[in-house]
């Protein structure tokens, strides 16, 4: 929250955040100003040592609570927040609601969350899942993601110029934002990711890698 609220000047229309307690993600959003959000987290209270939170400035479906990110997975086991246009999601959306996913916003951000998932549950890896959604998304993007599967990580990646990617470097914890203002109180080493890079973010530090999965 404290992030969120250091990002603040950029404008939005609404705020969430999301994180994994008990195995478990737990996600408050809510529409208009931070205060609000503020508010319902008082009300319902979260703790864990892992999540993420984003602020949205609407481009597909109106400002509601509905279309706040974070985003959840259909299954609950996969959360994103996002920057920027899923430029072909009309069709992504119908390739999956023909597979019977079914939708809980207007926006084309939950297509890469069902993409995510539907890779996921075949067995492989969320490094590995993401990695595919993402390269079947096109426009410029900032993604980041976690899931209670694999809650020791949070994987974040930059495609183009949707804004930035900054990964934050403390002592047995790490930081990841969109612009370095979030995180400075925390730490002030960093490390930017560059487009088609994705960053492998754990307690311990990162693994920076392209997204043909070569080692930066």
């Amino acid at each position: 929250l404290e992030g969120l609220r250091k990002l603040e000047y950029r404008g939005y229309d609404s705020a969430g955040i999301a994180v994994i307690e008990n195995g478990n993600i737990e996600v408050r959003r809510d529409v208009g100003k931070l205060v609000n959000l503020e508010a319902l987290v008082k009300e319902k209270p979260l703790s864990g040592k892992i999540g993420i939170g984003h602020t949205r400035w609407a481009t597909h479906g109106a400002p509601s609570t509905r279309n706040a990110h974070p985003h959840l997975g259909e299954d609950g086991k996969v959360v994103i927040v996002h920057n920027g246009i899923v430029e072909n999601y009309l069709e992504l959306k119908e390739e999956l609601e023909s597979e019977g996913a079914h939708f809980n916003s207007d926006t084309d951000t939950e297509t890469i969350v069902h993409l995510i998932e539907r890779y996921f549950s075949s067995g492989i890896t969320l490094e590995e899942a993401v990695r595919l959604s993402l390269k079947r998304i096109r426009g410029a993007h900032g993604v980041v993601v976690i899931s209670s599967e694999e809650p020791d990580k949070i994987i974040a990646a930059r495609i183009g110029n949707a804004g930035g990617v900054v990964i934050g470097h403390g002592e047995g914890e790490m930081f990841v934002a969109s612009d370095i203002p979030a995180i400075l109180e925390y730490t002030r080493r960093m490390s930017f990711l560059e487009s088609q890079q994705m960053a492998i973010v754990t307690k311990k530090g990162v693994e920076i890698k392209t997204l043909d999965n070569e080692l930066v």
